[in-house]
């Protein structure tokens, strides 16, 4: 083992703390009038918004983390800064997405979030840690140490058939905007009886972590994008301490394949050439990715 592996828990404790004091600077600042800048980012409008939180966030976390990337020689990719490919050249690098989902929070709707993620440089996420600025939780894992909500253990609650429970479907605001969206409804309906689930419930507005966490809260659950062409489909720093926690707990996060997700590909930061998949469970899983053959041009 590394001397990085040595000091996971030493690791994960500061990213804690930079998350939540993000976190906290963020539920101050909610709910104000504020201005809205536009940024260069995938083909959604959500990921070209920013604010000036946004920025106060990065600066605060980078900050916080300092110390560690000099003593580790870490790299960094952040969200509202330019990618130096640091990620390539060292061992680990932070993975950091000062607040995730900047619309819900330009809207003042539960869904934003901060995202800090250590991943190594062949792509395996280490440490996740996502803060809840609406709730004030705080969600943390570390590899092969569990996963854990406010310091607690975190676990999926199963579910029996014939409890009247429905299937939830986490997605984002391009789902029903997809040429197949009524087709998806329909099949994704058919999946919760298949699974002896009393329907289907959709949750959709907030970002991609937030979205995560949601899946393991609301248990059976999906989130997923379908893969597609153009830039977007959310970035590494999305979906890299979601998918540590998602390992820790035993659930799925793969792309849309079953493969797991690629978090420091070279090409790109974004996601979208191959999808992304959550579940609570490897059925629902397996499900989707037999949809998708089904439905995919």
């Amino acid at each position: 083992m590394t001397q990085v592996h040595d000091h996971l828990t030493e690791l994960c404790a500061l990213a804690i703390d930079a998350a939540g004091m993000a976190s906290s600077h963020i539920r101050s600042e909610a709910g104000k009038p504020r201005e809205t800048l536009h940024k260069q980012g995938g083909d959604s409008h959500a990921s070209q918004v920013v604010t000036e939180v946004d920025f106060q966030c990065q600066r605060m976390i980078l900050e916080a983390l300092g110390d560690s990337m000099e003593k580790h020689g870490f790299g960094i990719l952040t969200e509202e800064s330019p990618d130096d490919a640091s990620r390539h050249s060292h061992e680990h690098f932070w993975c950091i997405d000062p607040l995730d989902g900047t619309l819900p929070f330009i809207e003042n709707v539960a869904g934003y979030s901060v995202s800090i993620a250590l991943v190594s440089r062949s792509g395996i996420p280490l440490i996740g840690v996502i803060a809840d600025p609406v709730t004030g939780a705080i969600y943390h894992a570390i590899q092969n140490a569990g996963a854990f909500r406010d310091g607690q253990p975190l676990r999926i609650v199963p579910h029996a058939r014939g409890t009247g429970r429905k299937l939830t479907l986490v997605t984002d605001r391009s789902f029903s905007r997809q040429a197949s969206h009524k087709v998806l409804l329909e099949r994704i309906h058919t999946i919760a009886a298949d699974h002896g689930l009393a329907g289907v419930k959709t949750i959709n507005q907030g970002g991609a972590a937030m979205n995560a966490c949601w899946v393991i809260e609301n248990a059976p659950a999906i989130y997923f994008k379908f893969p597609k062409p153009t830039d977007g489909g959310g970035s590494l720093w999305d979906y890299a301490a979601s998918a540590c926690l998602f390992g820790e707990l035993g659930a799925v996060a793969s792309d849309i394949h079953g493969h797991p997700l690629q978090l420091n590909r070279p090409q790109s930061t974004f996601m979208n050439q191959d999808g992304v998949l959550f579940a609570s469970q490897r059925s629902l899983a397996r499900a989707i990715y037999d949809l998708y053959r089904e439905l995919r041009p």
